[in-house]
């Protein structure tokens, strides 16, 4: 800690300071920040032997004394001006020994109570938490954090799923709900997230410290995030798994010569045979050798582990560990591949694409307009859900990564930046795609309808097969799938880098006790989900692909990210987070921003929310080579409650913290929905601003 005075009590004294970092009203205490200041002159009447108290500060309220803001930059001594306990002095800033970033300028608060020095450092302390004490991380580059959260947004389902959906729902009609959706809901909550985490420079657990009612959001979002790599990464062992199957003279699924085919099999180019409920090489190759479902009766029995695949699945999480291990200095370095060669690949693909029969007839499918499918409640319905998903907030991994950004990044351009890549991305890979099956539409001699397909079967079946028929297929084929790992290995770097960060924010002191307490904590989590994947790689692990993915991040994700919006902008509330923003962008966000932050994407994710409990049909698997396997009424009732498992933080953790806090039940309240800086004052009788009229109607 800072020493005490030096000097005698006959002439002005020089002392050291702790200096809190002050961000509109928010006293961050830093231990890194310590430098000295010099009185210049006494302007009260206090004897010269008198020490400065400290007071004046949101947050250490109840304390009398000096405090004073000052703006320094690199190497510039300033004056403060300090004012508290009845006296009013100037004080001369020495060179210190910050560790800001001396490129920039920060202002800050200087706080000073001479003996009592100690007692003014746990008042901020507590006032504040933990908070971030000048030692978090921050990206090498700001390059690798757009590219990182690009990455994220950019993932499978830019791929297997808008292309299908845009073609099902009206074709370039279906861009109209896709684009109002955008930008009335998932772009302002995209931004929301962002500006979260840079400023508060807390995961998605921790930076409810805004208000701590509402924790279990965060704890629901790492949850959900959680969820997602059981089921995402089997999808990338997938692609492994067909990547190392393409290394050979001829791709295996172009024939019906080998152990696993049936009696049904049928050569792509010969489906007009008189042979019933034909199959293809690729659809056998996909369900009977690579998922082994013909071995499982569905959910019942799903038989054990298949050795390769899990092989595959060991493969990818290995590969998330070392991208992860090191935080965001290694995870930065890992997505200028993951996040750049998607681009190459789908470039390459178009222009070979182009070149086949059929493929302006595939492409004219994709990009006609049916105007009347937009009075179809559905398409509206699937086109919100499609961007919400794709832009990728709800997972707490946006917060995550602008929490390792610096205080002055410009993380408003990389919103825009991210949505529209993500958006083109969507858009290309629709061209990419519907070349080829209008080629295959035209080899098989039927229509585009009856070949087209989503999800898995879009690129692990129709894709394959098309490939399989060109030239050079083998390198074709190594391509595409070298496109779809790279495609998902940064989305689940992210999704596990939310979970870590949330961890290490909550348990940070805890974590830095080890010297490589990154890495044990890393090894732990990725450990855990390779461990709950692996019921996914059996013979029917596909049912539970299906019943994760359609539960684990469905209607969860949308009740988190409806609750995130409120408790931002009505609680924590709008005029608070617009000079949050303030600062760290330098304007003021525009009424556009603000409407959609309070009333208009709450509404939109509420109104999906209940479109989604409303329209939910039983799960039924629609197998290539099986039929349809209709899931048994129990395992819906599980999904609902692996649904329910992490939505049901979000009340359990309020309930919990309004029982923590001590006092009456107004007073207990008032500080659950209160910033942590704001308690000392409410806990002393203060002004409770959430209780106030002005504080709910700000806009």
């Amino acid at each position: 800690m800072p020493s005490s005075p030096s000097s005698s009590s006959n002439s002005l004294s020089t002392y050291d300071f702790v200096i809190a970092v002050r961000d509109n009203n928010h006293v961050h205490q830093s231990p890194s920040f310590v430098t000295t200041l010099e009185p210049l002159q006494k302007t009260s009447n206090q004897s010269s032997n008198s020490v400065p108290g400290v007071g004046g500060i949101d947050g250490v309220a109840g304390i009398d004394g000096v405090a004073g803001s000052v703006e320094h930059g690199r190497g510039n001594p300033g004056r403060v001006q300090g004012s508290g306990g009845g006296s009013s002095e100037e004080y001369r800033l020495l060179p210190s020994t910050e560790k800001a970033d001396p490129s920039s300028s920060t202002v800050t608060t200087l706080v000073a109570k001479g003996k009592d020095l100690e007692a003014v450092a746990d008042g901020v302390r507590d006032a504040t938490g933990d908070g971030d004490d000048g030692t978090r991380e921050t990206w090498n580059k700001k390059i690798d954090f757009l590219l990182s959260i690009i990455g994220f947004a950019v993932d499978l389902a830019n791929v297997w799923r808008f292309p299908y959906l845009c073609y099902k729902n009206g074709g370039g009609a279906f861009l109209i709900p896709y684009f109002i959706m955008l930008i009335c809901g998932a772009v302002p909550l995209f931004l929301m997230e962002l500006i979260l985490g840079q400023f508060h420079r807390q995961g998605a657990v921790a930076v409810w410290k805004i208000a701590p009612l509402f924790k279990g959001i965060g704890v629901c979002q790492c949850l959900i995030a959680f969820y997602v790599a059981f089921y995402y990464n089997v999808i990338i062992a997938w692609s492994l798994y067909y990547l190392a199957s393409s290394v050979a003279y001829r791709l295996p699924w172009t024939s019906c010569n080998n152990t696993w085919n049936t009696g049904r099999c049928v050569d792509g180019s010969m489906l007009n045979s008189t042979v019933e409920n034909s199959t293809t090489p690729a659809e056998e190759f996909f369900e009977r050798r690579v998922l082994g479902l013909h071995e499982s009766d569905g959910l019942n029995d799903i038989g054990l582990p298949r050795p390769y695949l899990v092989l595959c699945l060991l493969g990818v999480f290995i590969m998330i560990y070392f991208s992860l291990w090191k935080g965001v200095r290694s995870s930065g370095k890992v997505v200028w591949v993951t996040a750049t060669m998607p681009y190459v690949v789908l470039s390459i693909l178009l222009v070979r694409g182009l070149l086949l029969p059929g493929a302006s007839t595939g492409i004219m499918y994709y990009i006609t307009p049916r105007l009347d499918r937009l009075g179809d409640q559905q398409v509206w319905i699937d086109a919100a859900v499609q961007i919400f998903y794709s832009v990728g907030a709800g997972f707490g991994v946006h917060i995550a990564f602008a929490s390792y950004n610096k205080i002055n990044s410009n993380c408003y351009r990389d919103c825009l930046v991210t949505v529209c890549v993500n958006s083109f991305t969507s858009l290309f890979s629709g061209f990419v795609i519907f070349s080829y099956l209008g080629y295959m539409s035209v080899r098989q001699g039927r229509e585009i309808s009856k070949v087209a397909a989503e999800g898995p079967g879009l690129v692990f079946v129709v894709y394959p097969e098309a490939i399989a028929t060109l030239p050079g297929s083998v390198g074709w084929s190594i391509l595409f799938f070298v496109m779809l790992i790279t495609l998902g290995i940064d989305s689940a770097m992210g999704g596990l880098e939310a979970v870590l960060t949330g961890l290490s924010d909550e348990w940070k002191s805890t974590i830095k006790r080890f010297r490589y307490g990154r890495e044990a904590v890393t090894a732990v989590v990725v450990s855990a989900a390779f461990l709950f994947a692996l019921p996914n790689v059996t013979n029917g692990g596909m049912y539970l692909v299906t019943m994760w993915d359609t539960f684990a991040a469905g209607t969860a994700i949308l009740f988190g990210v409806f609750s995130q919006a409120v408790a931002v902008s009505w609680f924590y509330g709008l005029e608070q987070f617009c000079k949050d923003a303030q600062q760290i962008l330098g304007f003021r966000p525009n009424i556009y921003w603000r409407l959609t932050w309070k009333f208009i994407s709450p509404f939109f994710i509420l109104v999906i929310v209940i479109s989604s409990i409303a329209n939910f049909k039983p799960l039924v698997y629609d197998s290539y080579t099986m039929g349809g396997y209709v899931y048994p009424a129990w395992a819906n009732i599980v999904g609902w409650l692996i649904a329910a498992s992490s939505m049901s933080f979000i009340p359990i953790v309020a309930v919990y913290q309004i029982l923590k806090f001590k006092g009456t039940i107004r007073q207990r309240f008032a500080l659950a929905i209160s910033p942590q800086w704001e308690h000392r004052s409410i806990m002393e009788g203060g002004r409770v601003k959430r209780f106030q009229r002005r504080h709910w109607f700000a806009l």
